[in-house]
């Protein structure tokens, strides 16, 4: 099963973000949108994984402290685009305990250096210039959560496990 550890947005989080992606939208902003349900950040992606047990094992235990997040500037890798998340060195931190621990245990991830982001939109095109407003909005965060990624009826669906 394709496995990812993410941190699950509020609904106030959800809201501004969708707000920003229709905003996108109406400006002729073409691409592969994520549906609101699927808004997360992701801490470490696992990718197919079949032992969810272990991985949970090891998410509780790294201990996560409770801290805020909000979001800020927008970026893009090659043609995702996604919302920037201010982290702070708790979430920072606790990405690098928890990636730590998961290598102890043998459990694979990738790799890639974190950047604290939400993924808006996959294989993003432009016509025309745009303007990307991203709204205020924080969020309090309590827990990380392992999910599962899987295809039903054609949509990619996110499963807290």
């Amino acid at each position: 099963m394709r496995l990812f550890i993410a941190i699950q947005l509020s609904d106030e989080m959800k809201k501004a973000l969708v707000a920003s992606m229709h905003d996108l939208k109406k400006q002729g902003v073409e691409g592969n949108y994520v549906p609101a349900q699927n808004l997360h950040m992701t801490l470490a992606f696992i990718g197919e994984y079949d032992n969810p047990g272990k991985v949970k094992e090891v998410i509780g235990k790294v201990p996560l402290p409770e801290f805020r997040i909000s979001l800020s500037e927008k970026g893009n890798f090659g043609n995702i685009l996604w919302a920037g998340v201010k982290g702070n060195q708790k979430l920072k931190t606790y990405v690098k305990d928890l990636r730590a621990a998961l290598s102890a245990e043998g459990i694979p991830f990738d790799k890639d250096k974190f950047i604290p982001h939400i993924t808006l939109i996959r294989k993003y095109s432009v016509k025309k210039p745009y303007q990307f407003h991203l709204p205020k909005a924080e969020m309090t965060v309590k827990k990380a959560s392992l999910m599962k990624s899987e295809q039903k009826s054609g949509k990619i669906v996110y499963k807290e496990l």
